[in-house]
């Protein structure tokens, strides 16, 4: 009785030490991508042209392209790629916990999230803009706010930029997703919603011949993949992996592909930041 007991103890053990799927028993991911041909990669559910899971659970945008490229240089097939949903308040959480080995989901490079992750990139740079009615002449950047009905999300802090520095009189309008500022903006509700500008891309490219993006940034947000932070050989590969994405056209394919569609105007591939 003891005996079988035992062995359930350690088979219980067994199976709960491989439930989180990242990277925990690698030293790097470039290990993992070797050894196994697997790869757990966090990305967004619910950004269109970035990254979004479409009705069928499969997931689609420029953020995916990128994570498939970068899989296929380590070694993983897309076969081998688990995708997991990820949200911006729990990216850092869930490369620490070895929950996911890589984030690919318009993660901006910032000292301080440096002090908890590692990042490879940027494979994106992007700036805060303005999405507004197809038919909108007026609203010609963030200084034309005032007076106006400004969206974002709730936590997020574009809409207060604009208020601290653009538009001190603009009405700013919260909602719990950038879908649903966008359900009132066409709807005539709202005037505009303020974010990174490739990710308004993705909804006016969703919502053609509706809704532009103004084309006037007034910011600078540096998107790179996450990984563990004392994972120095996968910075290294993932860095080597984009270099080879931005010069074989790759990069390019993939961002016309998937914010094309929007009017976006397609910037050149980033300098990469190696450290």
């Amino acid at each position: 009785m003891f005996g079988r007991s035992l062995f359930a103890v350690f088979a219980v053990v067994a199976v709960a030490s491989g439930c989180g799927g990242g990277s925990e028993s690698y030293a790097s991911i470039v290990d993992k991508a070797k050894n196994d041909k697997k790869l757990v990669i966090g990305v967004k559910a619910d950004q269109p042209g970035l990254g979004l899971r479409t009705p069928d659970g499969a997931f689609t945008g420029f953020d995916i392209e990128v994570a498939k490229y970068v899989a296929k240089q380590l070694g993983v097939e897309p076969s081998g790629i688990t995708f997991k949903e990820t949200v911006s308040a729990n990216r850092e959480a869930f490369i620490e916990q070895g929950q996911v080995d890589l984030v690919v989901a318009t993660y901006s490079i910032t000292d301080a999230r440096k002090q908890k992750v590692s990042f490879a990139g940027p494979y994106f740079v992007a700036g805060q803009d303005l999405l507004v009615r197809a038919d909108e002449a007026a609203l010609t950047g963030p200084e034309a706010l005032n007076g106006k009905k400004l969206c974002s999300v709730a936590g997020s802090t574009p809409a207060q930029k604009v208020k601290a520095e653009y538009a001190k009189e603009v009405q700013l309008q919260e909602e719990r997703t950038y879908s649903a500022c966008v359900d009132r903006v066409l709807g005539g509700q709202l005037d505009a919603i303020t974010t990174d500008n490739v990710i308004l891309a993705g909804y006016a490219a969703q919502h053609s011949g509706k809704l532009k993006v103004v084309g006037k940034t007034f910011s600078t947000e540096k998107y790179g993949i996450g990984m563990k932070k004392d994972d120095t050989a996968g910075r290294k590969a993932v860095n080597d992996a984009l270099e080879k994405m931005f010069s074989d056209g790759s990069w390019t394919k993939a961002l016309q592909a998937s914010v094309g569609a929007s009017g976006f105007t397609l910037p050149q591939a980033p300098q990469l930041e190696r450290y």
